[in-house]
């Protein structure tokens, strides 16, 4: 018999929701009947029974893009990265919020749950499952709830504040530090550990800031873009609230060292001489020598000595600083690479006045993946940017122009859109539209046909997504 803890563990919550995604997916394909769907059936059952011993109910929740059991966030890891996303489309789908298995319940029981699951209907498909589950007392169904416009409005003006108060810090700790005060890390911790709340309950708005680029306060704006990216990379990945804080701490100041590169070689706007740009290289060094100069030398001055020291050598330890000896790098350079490579290649920089759009970014990292980018690590943030990125500008087979402002972990295609004009290329205003969403004979209203450069059509998309 499993000790409490172990049956309480949230790797055991992780593991219950990941063979749901297993029974689900295997009776998608086979007949409920078959022997591969009942092995799974058999194996979830097992689980379950251990888990309702000491917990009861196994209450399991979709909130926004992330499963809670028993109220408990839940983590995973990669290998179970498929079944996951399958289940939170799958629950989105079927307009499913909450699924409640009583103790007691038993392999009929869970076979009439997937049965009901996997022949839903396009139209109607919460009432129908309902219905289809009246008879099974041990478990019930809950539609998944609609964010209230006044709840999403009041977050989304806080996420705002939140951010360009990262910004307005960000500035005066680099102030002082380029006048030469020695400075504390620790004081950027309650910045951080805001933006780290923030992420956890509302990750796809404080992502969507980061769509907000600042030609004339690019630094600023690229160290609090940076963290934020990070950090929503590194709760998908599983880390706990501490190391999330630690590395938007070490994220923030990555690129610390450029305030040592002459501001003539910083902002020039034509191309940089082999001379120029080996001053700019050595960035990375001029970091660890100012973060070790700190105030006080600690566990994150240390650890984001190293990422500055890092975040440029690539993933094949090819970039700059050229070392000796190869040597795998941190996790946390890994993941801040990644986040600095993306934002800087989508926001306009003094000797490219018009940035790449995130698609086209994303479809260059792919191509950089084993090389320059951790690929499991890339395939991590693909997932949560989306394949067409907040402020990816589309045309919709309607004929209809949109703008990316939210990703669908649970359908990377499929993003929501803000419609901004009709299909004849007339302005609107501006309404929220889900690509998931189908029409009655199951087809899906609307598709993305291409996409655009949104700076080539005098669109403003801070208008847009503040």
């Amino acid at each position: 018999m499993k000790a409490k803890n172990e049956a309480d563990s949230p790797k055991t919550k992780s593991n219950l929701i990941n063979q749901l995604g297993v029974v689900l997916r295997s009776a998608e394909v086979h007949h409920v009947k078959n022997i591969a769907v009942g092995n799974a059936i058999n194996n979830f059952v097992s689980l379950l029974s251990e888990f309702v011993k000491y917990e009861g109910d196994f209450i399991l929740e979709l909130r926004g893009d992330f499963f809670f059991v028993n109220e408990f966030r839940i983590r995973y890891a990669s290998e179970v990265m498929i079944n996951f996303d399958y289940l939170v489309r799958l629950f989105r789908t079927l307009e499913i919020g909450t699924v409640i298995i009583k103790s007691g319940a038993g392999t009929n029981d869970i076979i009439s749950l997937t049965e009901a699951f996997v022949k839903s209907p396009a139209v109607n498909p919460f009432e129908t499952i309902q219905q289809k589950m009246s008879h099974v007392n041990s478990i019930t169904v809950h539609k998944l709830k609609k964010i209230v416009e006044e709840d999403l409005l009041d977050a989304r003006k806080m996420v705002k504040k939140s951010y360009f108060k990262a910004v307005s810090f960000t500035q005066g700790v680099m102030n002082k530090i380029q006048q030469g005060e020695k400075i504390a890390l620790k004081k950027a911790k309650r910045m951080i550990v805001s933006l780290v709340d923030h992420i956890i309950n509302q990750e796809q708005l404080l992502v969507s800031m980061t769509s907000i680029k600042s030609y004339d306060e690019y630094t600023y704006h690229h160290c609090v873009n940076v963290s934020i990216l990070a950090v929503a990379l590194g709760q998908r990945l599983g880390l706990n609230i501490k190391q999330l804080t630690e590395l938007g701490m070490v994220s923030l100041f990555h690129d610390i060292g450029k305030l040592e590169i002459p501001s003539r070689i910083l902002n020039k706007t034509s191309k940089l001489s082999d001379e120029e740009w080996q001053v700019i290289k050595k960035h990375p060094i001029e970091g660890v020598r100012l973060l070790l100069k700190m105030k006080h030398v600690d566990f994150i001055s240390i650890r984001s000595a190293i990422v500055a020291f890092e975040h440029h050598m690539f993933f094949n330890n090819t970039g700059y600083p050229r070392i000796k000896k190869s040597f795998p790098l941190d996790l946390y350079s890994r993941i801040v690479s990644l986040a600095d490579q993306y934002d800087a290649m989508t926001s306009a920089r003094v000797y490219s006045r018009i940035p790449m759009s995130p698609d086209k970014a994303l479809n260059l990292m792919i191509k950089q993946a084993g090389s320059q980018l951790d690929p499991l690590l890339l395939q991590f943030f693909i997932n949560m940017v989306g394949v067409y990125p907040i402020g990816t500008l589309v045309i919709l087979d309607s004929m209809e122009l949109g703008l990316v402002y939210e990703s669908n972990p649970g359908f990377v295609t499929r993003p929501r859109i803000l419609i901004l004009s009709d299909s004849n290329g007339n302005r609107v205003d501006a309404f929220a539209c889900d690509l998931a969403e189908k029409k009655n004979d199951g087809d899906f209203r609307r598709t993305i046909v291409r996409t655009l450069d949104v700076s080539k059509w005098n669109i403003n998309i801070a208008e847009y997504l503040l």
